[in-house]
């Protein structure tokens, strides 16, 4: 009996992650989105949602100071703590990023965006 172990080749280690129709069932397929609540089908079709619990396929690079980061963090331990929402930090910055961008189609001049852009 041999006791040299098998590990994988290179084309497993190394193997594309998009999900494809024709790859093998039994595969992990990626999590679903969660919907948000909506209260009717026209303001869905409307409104775009935000991306939520997917695999995203663009990255930006977002550069933050060290106070802003320890914002972002107590402010997702927070959600965790005080609302039971065990979120990371990237989707709390999609989340933000959806509202900030909805806020500009809906109120435009008058969007809390707009108005602390100006500020600047």
């Amino acid at each position: 009996m041999s006791r040299r172990v098998s590990l994988p080749g290179a084309d497993e280690l190394f193997r594309s992650t998009k999900v494809d129709e024709s790859d093998e069932p039994g595969q992990e397929s990626p999590p679903a989105e969660i919907a948000p609540r909506v209260e009717d089908d026209a303001a869905a079709a409307a409104k775009p949602a935000s991306s939520g619990r997917v695999r995203h396929d663009e990255k930006i690079t977002v550069y933050v100071t060290a106070d802003e980061l320890i914002r972002l963090e107590h402010t997702r331990l927070r959600l965790r703590s005080e609302h039971r929402l065990a979120v990371d930090r990237g989707r709390i910055v999609r989340e933000a990023i959806h509202l900030a961008l909805e806020g500009v189609e809906t109120d435009g001049e008058a969007s809390p965006l707009v108005q602390r852009l100006r500020e600047q």
